[in-house]
């Protein structure tokens, strides 16, 4: 059908209308399309149908809306406002390519429409369809060679391509279109002439980039970076003594720096440790007050020259009361030689100031001030819990809080040494101790919060996190808005422990819908770096981007929500009254009677709880109402809400593994995980190619991975965890395998014997009761704090000991 014109006034409606969507005044624009729709002769004009779909797109109405663009498009196949309407509409539904091919149909029939131009490129940036993109930004600069975006965004395509002097080559033809005074200050031109010079030194020119920063230098507002820029070009160039005035000048603007130092390093070319050393002495006394100087030196120095450097480093912060000094060192606990000299130091520094109140009893010096121990004491407190001794650590942690129970580091570090030695539920009350001090301190609300969450009390940290969270909404879903990915992959961790398998994947597909969110948002920036001409910082942006599903949190995310599918392939979830049918079939009268007993309180709890959330929620929905019919438009439609019954419940777990597991493939090769955990799809999806191809992954990066192991061994059918299945007759010898508590043993930790202790009991290693009970023993012995290891009974006995009312006692007054 061809295209209809539409008489003047209807012309003019639907100009009105086009005005309405764009000012997003989607109820005018849907009164406007009825006044032409009701006109017999225009009810199935196509653009207007289409425009009117676009516009019920925005107010949430999906469905409605696709009928109506594709009936405008079935009824005129011509029109480039129809086709450019369904594009826009793939596009809010993330259908990108299908988009991609509806501008293209679009521009057959109207191949200089602007507008659709410019929605085609930047739906190809935003897919990397860089070559197209290219194509799209030359048509552009050719319709419109006198505007700045047209150049820049076709500079932009040729760097994203790796073209970097045919960049450079556009970039110089519209500077020198460009006519600014030298001495005017403009930030716009600025940031060109640093987009230019980034793209001259990523192409190699070094010398061209140098002498570019020397003439263009005066209209350059950034002079940090004019000198950052000049001291690397520099160094490229081999003009070493230059370099080095350069660095020097830096390190006198900012003496903290660490790559200042590397820089001037890189200039001076020491030959000797000796020399090396030099450079920082002599900027300790340039700077007396600087750390850096002092501490860079600690990691290539070594023998009496590292105790040296160390102990005058450790005063100067021991003095001063810094609490971060035991972080900056962390990096020296590879070092066995260097950890000895740090502990016989600081031990020493402790003894003499309790004695004399000094570093060294032979010091001349002034007397420390009584804070000075303190500090050495949490210092000895985090060193025992690195190296793994955890009662000696407590010692000195509870010597420090006994003299200064008010500071809160003190509080932060005893609850750390109870996470490390296994003792979480312990490091959370400790944590909620220093909560308490400062409840305004929003770092230790989220730090007491995250400790509840790995400690499996959720709806306590939720408690918690809602002294920070937005007053008329509950905590979860304020955080879920603010995208708090700490929060949200803690609990998934926390709900996977406790076997709650739909809460914690409804946390793993928040965290994934995050990620899909920060990709989407490219779209607000296409545009607006160009404008606004912060090219460097969109370039880098778009790198970003690219890498961005590398972050931790979608790791975690991804791993949990694979090993929570993979779980529930090997064991489909089974009807909950069965189950409890199964449970209570071995249980005598009283004990029957006390879980009955139980049951009944958790589900009246569990109601009282559901009617205060659905309260809440009313108030919620009465406030949301009220602001929909305040604001002047409704955007965009509700999301597909995540049900955590339903997720759990899904047909086919391993496909929705898969998934989370492509970003890892294809980001995260060095991680060993992510080829362990393909190796445990693919194993079960019999995909026998890609069990190869993650075994060999596994195998270039840590070949003695007991996990990789146990894979080897399924793979070719040969030992380990499978001795079982093979033999049974080798069942004792696995067992005592995996129960070695051999101190020649290099990877003998609290993680490692948790997992053998659940594999023993689980009966993967066979029929192991006794030996199981046996090796728990050997553990509580070795790692005293941790509670997976502790006898049973032993939480209970502690309450008791510390007076708590019996359980019995609280089901009699519960009952009465």
């Amino acid at each position: 059908m061809p295209t209809v014109t539409l008489p003047p006034k209807e012309n003019a409606l639907f100009k009105r209308i086009l005005r309405c969507y764009e000012h997003k005044q989607y109820r005018n624009g849907l009164k406007f399309c009825k006044q032409i729709l009701s006109n017999p002769k225009f009810a199935e004009h196509g653009e207007t149908l289409a425009m009117k779909g676009l516009t019920l797109n925005c107010l949430g109405k999906k469905e409605e809306a696709y009928d109506l663009v594709r009936r405008g498009l079935r009824n005129d196949l011509k029109s480039h406002v129809c086709w450019h309407v369904y594009g826009l509409l793939q596009r809010s539904d993330k259908k990108y390519d299908e988009a991609i091919k509806c501008y293209r149909n679009a521009l057959k029939w109207d191949k200089d429409n602007l507008q659709i131009l410019r929605d085609l490129s930047l739906l190809q940036i935003q897919m990397r369809d860089l070559e197209g993109y290219r194509e799209t930004r030359y048509q552009l600069l050719q319709l419109r060679p006198a505007q700045r975006a047209s150049w820049i965004g076709y500079a932009i395509a040729y760097h994203l391509l790796e073209d970097y002097e045919m960049a450079a080559k556009i970039i110089e033809e519209f500077r020198k279109t460009q006519q600014t005074s030298p001495d005017k200050v403009d930030y716009e031109y600025s940031e060109l002439l640093l987009y230019q010079n980034q793209v001259l030194r990523e192409a190699g020119l070094y010398k061209e980039a140098l002498e570019h920063l020397c003439n263009y230098e005066k209209q350059i507002c950034d002079k940090l970076a004019v000198e950052e820029t000049r001291g690397e070009l520099l160094l490229k160039l081999e003009r070493l003594e230059e370099a080095t005035e350069v660095y020097r000048r830096l390190q006198e603007r900012n003496p903290e720096n660490w790559s200042y130092y590397h820089g001037l390093e890189n200039a001076l070319k020491p030959n000797s440790v000796e020399e090396r050393h030099k450079i920082y002495e002599d900027a300790w006394e340039k700077f007396p007050k600087g750390l850096v100087p002092r501490r860079l030196p600690l990691t290539f120095l070594s023998g009496e020259k590292f105790r040296e450097c160390l102990d005058r480093y450790l005063r100067m912060n021991f003095s001063k009361g810094c609490p971060p000094v035991f972080t900056t060192l962390k990096s020296l606990y590879n070092d066995k030689e260097k950890v000895a000299i740090i502990e016989e130091l600081v031990v020493g520094y402790e003894t003499s100031l309790k004695s004399c109140r000094m570093f060294n009893q032979n010091d001349d010096g002034k007397e420390e001030p009584p804070t000075t121990l303190l500090w050495v004491q949490y210092f000895l407190a985090q060193h025992y819990d690195m190296i793994g001794q955890q009662t000696l650590s407590l010692e000195y942690i509870n010597a420090a809080i006994e003299s200064t129970p008010t500071l809160i580091e003190l509080f932060l570090i005893k609850a750390k040494i109870y996470k490390h030695a296994g003792n979480i539920k312990e490091a959370a009350q400790w944590m909620d101790e220093a909560q308490a001090l400062d409840t305004a301190d929003r770092f230790i609300n989220s730090k007491c919060a995250k400790y509840m969450l790995k400690a499996g009390m959720i709806k306590e940290a939720e408690e918690m996190c809602s002294k920070f969270t937005r007053e008329g909404a509950s905590a979860v879903e304020n955080l879920n808005e603010m995208q708090c990915m700490w929060f949200q992959t803690e609990c998934a961790l926390a709900y996977k422990g406790m076997n709650k398998f739909g809460e914690a994947l409804k946390k793993c597909h928040e965290i994934e819908r995050h990620f899909v969110e920060i990709t989407d948002d490219q779209f607000d920036f296409h545009t607006y770096c160009m404008r606004k001409m912060t090219l460097r910082s969109y370039v880098d942006l778009l790198k970003l981007e690219d890498v961005l599903r590398m972050h931790p949190f979608y790791n975690k995310a991804a791993v949990t929500a694979i090993q929570i599918y993979l779980s529930l392939h090997d064991n489909p979830l089974t009807d909950d009254s069965k189950e409890l049918q199964a449970d209570t079939a071995n249980l005598s009268d009283k004990e029957l009677k006390k879980l009955r007993n139980k049951q009944r309180r958790a589900q009246k709890k569990a109601q009282l709880e559901e009617e205060k959330k659905n309260a809440e929620k009313e108030k919620q929905l009465k406030n949301q109402k009220k602001k929909k019919e305040d604001d002047d438009e409704e955007i965009g439609g509700p999301k597909e809400e995540l049900i955590p019954d339903k997720l759990v419940k899904v047909e086919n777990p391993l496909e929705e593994a898969v998934k989370f597991l492509m970003p890892l493939k294809h980001l995260v090769k060095d991680k060993i995980d992510t080829h362990l955990l393909a190796f445990e799809i693919y194993f079960r999806k019999e995909k026998y190619l890609l069990m190869l191809q993650s075994v060999k992954g596994a195998l270039a990066i840590d070949p003695d991975h007991p996990w990789l192991h146990q894979c080897l061994v399924r793979f070719f059918k040969g030992a380990a965890k499978m001795m079982v299945y093979l033999d049974s007759s080798t069942e004792t010898k696995a067992a005592e395998l995996a129960t070695a508590l051999d101190e020649s043993l290099e990877n003998r930790t609290i993680q490692i014997s948790t997992e053998v202790l659940e594999c023993l009991r689980s009966g993967v290693l066979g029929d192991c009761k006794e030996l199981a009970e046996s090796y728990r023993a050997e553990c509580h012995k070795l790692y005293p704090y941790t509670l997976a290891f502790t006898p049973p009974g032993y939480e209970e006995n502690t309450k008791i000991a510390n007076g708590d009312v019996s359980t019995e006692t609280e089901e009699l007054a519960n009952e009465m």
